[in-house]
């Protein structure tokens, strides 16, 4: 990935998917820590949504709150991440989705990136639809 500086405040990028704009203020673009908390959840999610997929879960959506907990005296250092999935769809075993949680958090690549740094709890609930 490349970066450029932009005139005012920040930088830039331009990936496949567009331009991607990251600036310590938010009316500039993408704080750093809202990109580095995003990409967490999302791995995470993705990584949960394709187990499901293959425990043959009818699961309907997945919605993923995320927070960041920072030391305002380090630098606002990020110390722990807790990403919430509330999961809804049809006969869901809490057995299976514990399981699933498990094996999320082993195969998402940005929860292994910051092992031993950044604490990451995930926990879920289960919407059952009708």
């Amino acid at each position: 990935m490349e970066f450029n500086m932009k005139k005012d405040v920040g930088f830039y990028t331009d990936l496949d998917y567009g331009r991607l704009d990251i600036a310590g203020d938010e009316q500039f673009g993408f704080r750093p820590y809202q990109l580095l908390v995003s990409s967490i959840a999302v791995c995470s999610g993705g990584v949960l949504r394709k187990i499901l997929a293959k425990m043959r879960l009818d699961v309907r959506d997945i919605h993923i709150k995320a927070e960041a907990e920072r030391n305002l005296e380090m630098a606002d250092r990020i110390e722990k991440i807790s990403v919430h999935f509330t999961i809804t769809g049809k006969n869901l075993s809490h057995t299976k989705i514990e399981k699933a949680m498990e094996l999320t958090k082993k195969n998402c690549s940005m929860v292994q990136s910051v092992v031993g740094s950044i604490e990451v709890v995930e926990t879920f609930e289960i919407i059952e639809e009708s």
